[in-house]
């Protein structure tokens, strides 16, 4: 084969690849094309031919000879040559291309390749060039004799392309009842790719140029890592394969949420490091999609100090701001132009994310990508990623650069901060040659500086304010007026339904549209819609470890003073007589929404008195017993046709209280139930209701049983007896809760009618009402919370309020105290809980 060019510039371009003469299969013939110029005396040079959508290029085996391109459009001829050295050009310069057994096929894509580059209008060139693609694949289809084995059954096949960076691969899916299979129609990088489906640990459909046509398999556990990432060519197939594969996996739906990802980021269960990344995964965020590069944040701004105090909040970034709003003179300059601007409003000319700036930090590692994207040539040198410190710098103070991090600044392959493969970067205006990245003084080398940025990454300051930042990239501040006024608007074409590319009609403006939307960067997918809750922080998050708690563990600030506290009656009184003078030590705006419960672990459970077994129970009808030691369930108890809507443990026992309008009393029968077997539980007794019982408590001396149901009855019960001693309708709805005085005289209760009731047990008779949502008490002396949002501390011997303290911007719907009155906590429809301890 023939080819007449004029010698172009040498450069690669972003082109999509059609062909691989290197990856071939061609059995029994060499897999090599030989290249010599007719015109000059130039021996044999073998390589590799691609041919792409613009060009062929010819990369010699030898490194050190060039490699050459010659662009389509500049071609005078192209034409198979029957004997070598043949000539058929008289001017110019003509290069004979032998490829083996695959002359022919060459020669035709070759022309009609040509003949697209020569229009005039991309829009129809790009047209031509996808009407060439589509023709092959539909003339070819999978090829079955790649299955692994002959008795596989086919569930579909459809056409679609491989995405990697800066390239994708036109082929063939194929999927059976065993494996997904990719068959590359230039047989790229490999002849066929092929997944078993019982090996896939997580699917995510994917947006590619925002529209839903991606899907990314994973088939280990490492965010970064897929195993294939395929654009279809419809949404529909890319559905249908979707939920193929999903029947594989076991609860995938449940678990690929991000809901349940933020609850196990809240309690602890995940780094923040590995929070951000399954977020990018939800967002359609990948590393084979350089337009949707996983984003991280800038959470450092000392990058000038020869120590980093990373206790020291003035290290940090303030994460409440996106980076164009970090500098106050320059965001006053950009609010200008948003003012000035007509339709469509947006306030930064470029975004936090994009091709170029991923490339920008990965030059020195995947430096082929970079000269793909421009054009052959790296960046100048004195914009190049020379300096941590220098790029912290122009991202506050440049006009144009608002560009976030990415996860390699976190994890522990340094290589992208050193030039590792002696790249000739450039000179800068110094004289200096650019080479490893310069770090910051307080980092003594790369695996250094990565190492405390990740330990700035997991730090109590950016755990405490990560939701801010979340909020922004990925939740409810991410678009509409929550975003104007947090300054967070970037251009209409960034967003997912800002346009719909397929609805335009001219093709120039169509691939002009596209190819803004790929290179400009596009914003992630709205995961929150609602604020972000805070993380529990590490020193608060010991509240659910121990059931008593130090001073030091709940504020560092303070002495440790409660662990040698002594549980008598005496403590208890004094705290009690303080409770007048409560002193708030921290606040916490770790939910969603209004905050209904309280518990020292998980609600509706609690912790056997030998600290290894919690028990909890469910609104599946039933309880579960984990074991602490083996961290999993050990045990199941199936007791109740209804919710469980409350458990109690006294002496051995478990006393259970459901929907179904039963009280039970269950023994455990096995000699050891913290052993790691399963039990086997008695029932002892049952307690008929005539309504769902919401709530229950037991005497101190374990002889009486109190009751609170749906409809607003009290009941109490003596153990003994499977008969009511007394039932009371004091609420006009549902009791929350229940609690007998420390010398069992009273019962004190809440209810959804907003009234806590006093009621002499011996009598029946209701010795004091007040307004509360909540409480705790010592049987004289009552702690509540209303609706007011005040904390009231009530002599109920009065039945007056003799202090209230403001607490909640909200009613005060939840309260929790410890064994020793020593601690207090408040939750709040202001979805907030705040810490209290009394001041002695």
């Amino acid at each position: 084969m023939a080819v007449k060019c004029t010698i172009p510039a040498r450069n690669e371009l972003n082109e999509t690849r059609y062909m691989d003469t290197s990856h071939f299969r061609v059995p029994e013939l060499l897999q090599s094309v030989y290249l010599h110029s007719c015109s000059h005396s130039i021996e044999r040079t073998s390589g590799s031919l691609k041919i792409c959508s613009k060009s062929i290029i010819f990369e010699p085996d030898d490194a050190v000879k060039p490699i050459l391109k010659i662009l389509l459009k500049d071609c005078k001829g192209i034409g198979a040559v029957e004997e070598r050295g043949h000539n058929p050009f008289t001017d110019g310069v003509t290069f004979q291309l032998e490829v083996p057994g695959k002359t022919e096929d060459i020669v035709q894509i070759l022309l009609q390749l040509h003949r697209a580059s020569c229009l005039d209008k991309l829009g129809d060139q790009t047209a031509m060039v996808a009407a060439i693609l589509q023709s092959r694949l539909a003339r070819t289809c999978f090829d079955k004799n790649s299955f692994q084995h002959v008795t596989e059954n086919p569930h579909m096949e459809c056409v679609a392309e491989m995405v990697s960076p800066l390239v994708t691969n036109a082929g063939h899916v194929c999927i059976t009842d065993c494996n997904l299979y990719f068959q590359p129609m230039n047989s790229y990088p490999d002849s066929v790719v092929q997944i078993g489906l019982h090996s896939v640990r997580r699917i995510y459909k994917r947006r590619h140029g925002l529209r839903p046509l991606g899907l990314e398999v994973f088939c280990t556990e490492n965010d970064l890592c897929s195993d294939i990432y395929l654009k279809f060519y419809s949404t529909k197939e890319r559905d249908e394969l979707y939920y193929y594969i999903a029947t594989f996996l076991e609860n995938h739906i449940v678990e690929c949420t991000a809901e349940s990802y933020m609850l196990q980021w809240q309690r602890g269960h995940i780094s923040n490091y590995q929070y951000l990344l399954h977020l990018n995964n939800l967002a359609d965020r990948s590393v084979n999609d350089l337009s949707q590069y996983p984003v991280f944040p800038w959470v450092i701004s000392d990058y000038s100090s020869t120590q980093l105090d990373l206790l020291n909040p003035a290290s940090f970034r303030d994460l409440s701001k996106p980076i164009g709003a970090l500098n106050t003179e320059r965001l006053e300059r950009l609010l200008e132009r948003y003012r000035d601007m007509p339709e469509p409003h947006f306030m930064y000319g470029s975004h936090y994310s994009s091709p170029g700036y991923v490339l920008f930090y990965l030059v020195r590692v995947a430096p082929e990508h970079m000269l793909c994207l421009q054009n052959g040539r790296f960046d100048q040198a004195d914009r190049m990623f020379n300096s941590v410190g220098e790029t912290w710098k122009n991202c506050l103070e440049g006009g144009t650069d608002f560009k976030e991090l990415i996860p390699e600044f976190y994890g522990s392959d340094s290589s992208f901060l050193k030039n590792l493969l002696g790249l000739n970067l450039g000179r800068r205006q110094g004289g200096g040659r650019v080479e490893n990245v310069e770090l910051p003084p307080w980092a003594s080398d790369p695996d250094d500086f990565l190492e405390k940025m990740r330990l700035a990454l997991e730090c109590q300051y950016v755990s405490e304010h990560l939701h801010e930042w979340i909020d922004l990239i990925f939740g409810f501040k991410q678009r509409g007026s929550e975003a104007v006024a947090a300054h967070n608007v970037f251009h209409p074409f960034t967003y997912e339904g800002g346009v719909d590319c397929d609805s335009i009609e001219d093709p120039d403006q169509k691939i002009a549209m596209l190819t803004q939307i790929l290179e400009f960067g596009q914003t992630p997918r709205q995961l929150f819609v609602t604020p972000h809750p805070q993380r529990i922080t590490p020193r608060f998050h010991n509240l659910s470890a121990t059931p008593s708690l130090s001073s030091s563990e709940l504020s560092p600030m303070s002495p440790s003073m409660e662990s040698f506290e002594d549980l008598t009656e005496e403590s208890k009184k004094m705290a009690w007589s303080n409770m007048n003078k409560l002193a708030l030590q921290s606040c916490h705006k770790i939910h969603k929404e209004a905050v209904t419960g309280i518990a020292v672990a998980l609600s509706s459970c609690l912790m056997l008195p030998d600290d290894k077994i919690v028990v909890c129970s469910s609104w599946d009808n039933n309880v579960y017993f984990y074991s602490i030691a083996y961290g999993r369930r050990q045990d199941t108890l199936m007791g109740h046709d209804d919710a469980v809507s409350h458990i109690c443990w006294r002496d051995d026992k478990l006393y259970t209280a459901s929907w179904d309008s039963t009280v039970k009393i269950w023994k455990c029968v096995a000699d050891d139930i913290s052993s790691n077997k399963r039990t086997q539980f008695d029932l002892l007794a049952e307690f008929e209701h005539e309504a769902g019982v919401n709530t229950l408590d037991l005497s101190p001396a374990g002889t009486l049983l109190a009751t609170g149901t749906k409809e607003g009855t009290l009941t109490l019960w003596d153990i003994a007896s499977p008969l009511p001693l007394n039932q009371l309708t004091c609420h006009s709805g549902k009791i929350h809760q229940v609690a007998f005085s420390p010398d069992s005289r009273h019962i004190l209760s809440v209810g959804e009618d907003s009234c806590l009731v006093v009621t002499d047990v011996q009598t029946g008779m209701l010795i004091a009402t007040v307004h509360a949502e909540c409480f705790c008490w010592d049987g004289n002396t009552v702690l509540s919370g209303g609706m007011s949002g005040d904390l009231s501390v009530w002599d109920l011997l009065s039945s007056k309020v003799i202090h209230k303290i403001p607490a909640h911007s909200g009613a005060v719907t939840c309260m929790w105290m410890n064994e020793q009155c020593s601690t207090i906590i408040t939750g709040g429809v202001d979805k907030q809980i705040i810490l209290w301890k009394p001041e002695y």
